[in-house]
């Protein structure tokens, strides 16, 4: 039986194959969702799905694109928020 603190639905299956060949289960953390766009919620590329634990070590170049409003909003949102401030003016 399985202890209970994995009988969880937070907590995913991970199969690993032991040196001896034998496949045990290993129980870990499931991923936080991915990153959203601020304006349409489109998912955002080039921003890593990963625990804050794990995002905390990754350098900030590896946290979000290089961009204006990078990790913020998508390509397509940006780009047009350019084009309506560049009308205005």
């Amino acid at each position: 039986m399985v202890s209970p603190k994995h009988r969880s639905g937070s907590k995913r299956k991970v199969f690993v194959k032991t040196p001896g060949g034998k496949t045990t289960t290993h129980y870990r953390k499931r991923k936080p969702s991915s990153a959203k766009c601020g304006s349409c919620g489109a998912v955002l590329k080039g921003v890593p799905r990963e625990l804050p634990s794990k995002m905390k070590n990754l350098p900030k170049t590896a946290k979000r694109p290089q961009r204006p409003f990078g990790g913020v909003l998508c390509t397509k949102c940006m780009r047009s928020k350019f084009k309506t401030v560049a009308r205005a003016k």
